[in-house]
């Protein structure tokens, strides 16, 4: 009896624990890959009073926060690329739990906006997955900072550095290799770090994070690219459809919507488009549903769905709304600022980091659509360029130097 009891208490203990636990943000733009807040809100109105603790990051980096149970994981780069750095912070007083040097040696040439360490880090709870490019390629490291294997990629040439982020399946990595020569999209072995697949793209310089879908019970990578928007069976990596953009580069990841479609923009100032899902080869006649002019400037936020409507923010700070319906054009407005973060929705809001630190709350539908703008005074010379991450009703925001945490803290 007393044995059942004791197996009665621990079961129970272990479901409270399951029941209780917040969802993890485990990838670039969260648990789906879209930006969307699914778990718990954090509360979309705050000041510098609202954050719970704040810490110095060790050197420079872009990368967002991803976060699993009592663990966050971040990258960041030393002596301007020369070291490549990643480690792990505890998720309720952001004190450094682990550090681990990736790679050192000469670094290779980077934009000034992007830098050496701005991919997001991917984790399953159990391994962590670091990407730098030339700088040592892919990294796999247990959740306690054990490095568990690295595969060297390249040279990636191109004078613009890397900044395209891992992504999990089941038991693959994928990683997009895009550069101005030997460019690929590669599926690898999460356990042993073997390329299982390797498929070639065109050989431009690029950015941009594959978006995992769903169709039919297949797993299917959506990528953005220099001359358009290509879709890969995920787990052989063979090429299914092509829909042809209209300006190149394509930084911003693919945005879908509850139904399934896919919202593109280029990177270079040139028509936003959407896409239905299916096909082969070109389907930009077949499956491209409608496509709509953009004259505010570059494009490096990805798009924000937020109910029917398409949410586009440019570099300098010029919002539009489109219906994602049709295309129209709903309304413009300039928020002011620099933005290079890709949004997060929630509760019917999309979140817009500014690179000086103040995050605009944006309301598509009231009136008027800028709900709040939320500041907590950074050092003078912060840049904000990672996106929000979301985790047990707080956000995480990370500067190039800082990781603040900002909502109640119960922890």
């Amino acid at each position: 009896m007393l044995v059942r009891s004791l197996i009665l208490c621990v079961s129970f203990a272990v479901l409270s624990s399951v029941a209780n636990a917040a969802e993890p943000w485990p990838q670039w733009r969260g648990p789906h890959g879209d930006g969307r807040v699914t778990d718990t809100v954090p509360p979309l109105t705050w000041s510098a009073e609202n954050v719970a603790w704040q810490v110095a990051l060790p050197g420079n980096g872009q990368s967002s926060p991803v976060v699993w149970d009592n663990r966050i994981f971040l990258t960041s780069d030393e002596n301007r690329g020369a070291e490549r750095l990643v480690f792990a912070l505890d998720r309720g007083n952001g004190k450094l739990a682990w550090k681990q040097t990736a790679w050192q040696g000469s670094p290779e040439p980077s934009h000034q906006m992007n830098g050496w360490a701005s991919a997001t880090c991917a984790t399953d709870g159990e391994r962590v997955y670091a990407f730098f490019g030339r700088g040592g390629g892919l990294f796999c490291y247990s959740r306690d900072g054990e490095k568990l294997w690295d595969l060297p990629l390249g040279d990636f040439p191109g004078p613009w550095g890397t900044a395209a982020c891992p992504v999990l399946t089941e038991s693959l990595v994928l990683q997009n290799c895009d550069a101005e020569g030997d460019a690929k999209l590669i599926g690898v072995d999460k356990l042993t770090g073997k390329i299982v697949w390797s498929t070639p793209r065109e050989n431009q310089r690029g950015w941009s994070t594959p978006l995992l879908i769903n169709a039919g019970g297949k797993s299917l990578a959506v990528l953005n690219g220099h001359t358009g928007t290509r879709c890969y069976d995920a787990e052989i990596g063979k090429e299914l459809w092509f829909c042809p953009g209209f300006n190149g580069r394509g930084e911003p990841t693919v945005t879908p919507d509850a139904a399934g479609h896919l919202f593109v923009v280029n990177g270079l100032a040139g028509d936003v488009y959407a896409i239905r899902n299916g096909g082969s080869g070109n389907v930009g006649q077949s499956h491209r549903l409608w496509h709509t002019p953009r004259k505010s400037g570059r494009d490096l936020p990805s798009p924000a769905i937020v109910g029917a409507h398409l949410l586009v923010m440019a570099m300098k700070g010029i919002l539009t709304c489109y219906s994602t319906a049709e295309g129209a054009i709903e309304w413009e407005e300039r928020v002011g600022g620099n933005f290079s973060a890709s949004p997060v929705v929630a509760d019917g809001k999309a979140l817009f980091v500014a690179e000086d630190g103040e995050v605009v709350v944006v309301d598509p539908v009231a009136s008027p659509h800028i709900a709040r703008r939320n500041v907590i005074v950074p050092a003078a010379n912060e840049v904000f360029r990672a996106s929000l991450a979301a985790h047990d009703g707080q956000w995480l925001l990370r500067s190039d130097k800082t990781l603040y945490c900002i909502g109640a803290n119960s922890k």
